[in-house]
């Protein structure tokens, strides 16, 4: 393959020196073929990509090979064979071919499956009253002329993405309570399924996966709305942001800041 600084060398000596093919050909040791395809072309760079990977030896054990890869790909991490354990199972059954082949394979197959499985699974739509997503932020608010911090409930619709957001002094669970009951007034129902940010009032431990152990009272609450409780697992994209940042200004009397999440703001 020609490099760039032969390229470039053939331009000159052809452009400013202004000598012929022969000649180039002739100096540079290189076939006159060659010198009038760099000329003709005006390429600075040529590369080769292969269009088909010959593979004499691990051609036959193709599928075979992709059998023991894709078994092996579902076993637990400890229990997984490493590539040259793969490599002997294959000398095992007749490969005769080298280790490199099969760890090059090897590596290929599991870049093209790794990205094929990074591409899924999020739902992209949901069907109407089938989940609603509940979370918190905190806001900075003004108060009879005193700035200070509330809590914001938020409760999305994930089909029409309709929201309520309904302000508190605090984040205790009995305010989950009324945000849900305030919500679900508001909606004139329910949804089937709520999806939480594993929020302490709710969840009281947290499994491997998506397993959890929710909090009795808050069960309750669930069941007496017909509401399954899903919370979502850290970092795996199972739910979308609920939370929009709104900034809600409220002006209250000193005797009302009780009061302060009276009044819903919704989109």
């Amino acid at each position: 393959m020609l490099v760039v600084e032969t390229i470039g060398r053939i331009r000159r000596e052809h452009f400013q020196k202004g000598k012929s093919i022969k000649e180039i050909a002739r100096d540079l040791k290189i076939s006159r073929h060659t010198v009038r395809k760099v000329l003709r072309s005006g390429e600075t760079s040529f590369s080769y990509e292969r269009e088909v990977q010959p593979r004499p030896k691990l051609g036959a054990w193709k599928a075979e090979i992709d059998r023991v890869l894709a078994a092996n790909a579902t076993k637990a991490a400890r229990e997984r064979l490493t590539l040259i354990r793969v490599f002997e199972e294959l000398r095992t059954l007749g490969y005769d071919g080298g280790y490199d082949a099969v760890r090059r394979y090897a590596r290929s197959w599991a870049r093209d499956h790794t990205s094929e499985t990074a591409s899924a699974f999020v739902p992209l739509s949901f069907a109407p009253g089938e989940a609603y997503q509940f979370d918190w932020s905190h806001e900075i608010v003004l108060m009879n002329g005193v700035t200070m911090t509330v809590k914001v409930a938020h409760l999305r619709l994930c089909h029409s993405r309709m929201f309520i957001a309904r302000a508190y002094p605090r984040e205790t669970q009995e305010m989950v309570f009324d945000a849900h009951e305030r919500a679900f007034a508001f909606f004139k129902g329910a949804c089937a399924r709520g999806v939480y940010d594993n929020m302490k009032t709710a969840v009281e431990t947290i499994f491997i996966g998506k397993d959890r152990q929710y909090n009795r009272r808050f069960l309750q609450m669930c069941s007496h709305h017909l509401v399954e409780p899903v919370a979502c697992t850290p970092a795996s994209g199972s739910r979308r942001r609920v939370r929009s940042r709104i900034r809600l200004v409220l002006f209250a009397s000193a005797s009302s800041r009780r009061a302060c999440g009276s009044r819903p703001s919704t989109s």
